[in-house]
């Protein structure tokens, strides 16, 4: 019976890092800059509402969707990193194992 008693160094893949900074950063001003975007339909969409004579309650819903969204958009955006799912290969992430660089579960290498 042959033990092994060597640790395996740990192998990372490319697919564990995360996205970078700037990408992230870029991602998180486009996504607020769409709801500042949504926030102005929403007070513009109000104010021709109120004009063309539209139910109180559609005017009300606009300008409180408006005065929300900006409250909502910051949160979101300041949340931080968004979480990366790790890649899996084969059964390792069941057996919470990083694969190693040319195994082949497919036949049990």
């Amino acid at each position: 019976m042959k033990v092994n008693h060597r640790r395996e160094p740990e192998v990372y893949t490319v697919t564990d890092a995360p996205r970078p900074m700037s990408e992230d950063i870029e991602h998180r001003q486009r996504r607020y800059l769409v709801s500042m975007a949504v926030r102005t339909v929403c007070f513009v969409g109000a104010i021709l509402a109120a004009v063309a004579g539209a139910p109180a309650w559609a005017v009300l819903c606009l300008v409180v969707t408006a005065l929300v969204l900006p409250y909502i958009a910051v949160i979101v955006a300041n949340g931080g990193r968004e979480p990366v799912a790790t890649a899996t290969f084969g059964d390792h992430a069941q057996h919470g194992q990083k694969p190693v660089s040319g195994q082949r579960p497919e036949i049990r290498s």
